[in-house]
């Protein structure tokens, strides 16, 4: 089966749009990109998406006229995917994908990936299941996030009379251990999950403050709306998601992308959970350094304010 779809200006527009953000793209996290950019493809792209992250070894050794016959387009199709990858041809995304999956067989990233976990399934099963999927989750993360976005955020927050950190459900979680670290190193830190208290929050930031909403599918109403409300005021707001093009990631002035690995009983949400916390503990060691001074008296002073409630050695019963 061939597509014959025709493209029309909007199209090739989003797919143009699309490429831009993806020009620098190299052969680390390929499949990261494909799968953080898949609620953006639309038709014919979103097929041959589709296909790849089915089967990557095997798109990896197709010529272009097989993955376009095997994901039901063409080879035009397959060359504009290729270009909103950010690849000049069908050669470059398929060395791409071979060395990223060469990498993930030699370390067993892949063992069990994708296969559903089944009741009685041994707990040493399902452990390499979750050990695989999470390490893929950390390394595409890795692949996709900008360290200069961090760089920036690091430089907002070092120098921030406030930070407010907005989350819902399972992000306000991560959220409150954000809040948690950057308090011991003496930033002004609060974390609001309730939409009330957020928005009143957000209303009293300006020029200087600095507001982090987290929210994987960037779709969290509330969150938006929090960070919305202190963008309005003026001020910096920063996203963590896993949607580039998200409304959440649309409105924040930072964008930090995290991927994730979604396995049984963990989709997507909840599996994203670790690589959040991975990137905002990057951005909490790089504002630390920015303020190593105060941060490491900060942390001194709230270790000992709390040394007195540790059991004391032989006091234990």
């Amino acid at each position: 089966m061939v597509d014959h779809e025709v493209d029309t200006a909007a199209g090739t527009a989003v797919v143009d749009a699309y490429a831009i953000d993806r020009r620098s793209a190299a052969s680390d996290g390929v499949l990261a990109r494909v799968r953080n950019g898949l609620g953006e493809l639309t038709g014919a792209l979103r097929r041959v998406a589709e296909h790849v992250l089915s089967d990557p070894e095997a798109a990896a050794r197709s010529t272009i006229v097989e993955l376009a016959e095997r994901s039901g387009t063409s080879p035009a199709t397959i060359t504009r995917f290729c270009r909103a990858m950010g690849f000049e041809g069908y050669a470059d995304l398929r060395l791409g994908i071979a060395a990223e999956t060469g990498r993930a067989r030699s370390a067993g990233w892949t063992v069990d990936i994708g296969r559903e976990i089944q009741p009685n399934d041994p707990l040493v099963r399902v452990l390499d299941q979750i050990m695989a999927a999470d390490t893929r989750a950390m390394h595409d993360t890795a692949a996709l996030l900008d360290l200069g976005e961090v760089e920036r955020a690091a430089v907002a927050i070092a120098g921030a009379n406030r930070v407010n950190i907005f989350g819902a459900s399972g992000s306000a979680l991560v959220g409150e251990e954000m809040q948690f670290s950057l308090h011991r190193i003496g930033v002004a830190a609060w974390a609001w999950s309730d939409v009330h208290e957020g928005l009143a929050s957000a209303a009293l930031l300006g020029a200087g403050d600095v507001a982090l909403g987290i929210s994987h599918t960037g779709q969290t109403r509330e969150t938006i709306e929090m960070l919305a409300e202190a963008g309005s005021r003026g001020a910096t707001t920063l996203a963590v998601t896993g949607f580039p093009r998200s409304p959440l990631a649309e409105l924040a002035d930072i964008v930090l992308l995290t991927a994730s690995q979604a396995t049984t009983f963990r989709p997507d949400a909840l599996s994203a959970r670790h690589p959040q916390l991975v990137v905002l503990d990057l951005l909490y060691i790089a504002v630390a350094q920015r303020t190593h001074d105060r941060a490491h008296a900060a942390f001194r002073r709230t270790a000992q304010a709390v040394d007195g409630h540790k059991a004391a050695k032989g006091n234990l019963s």
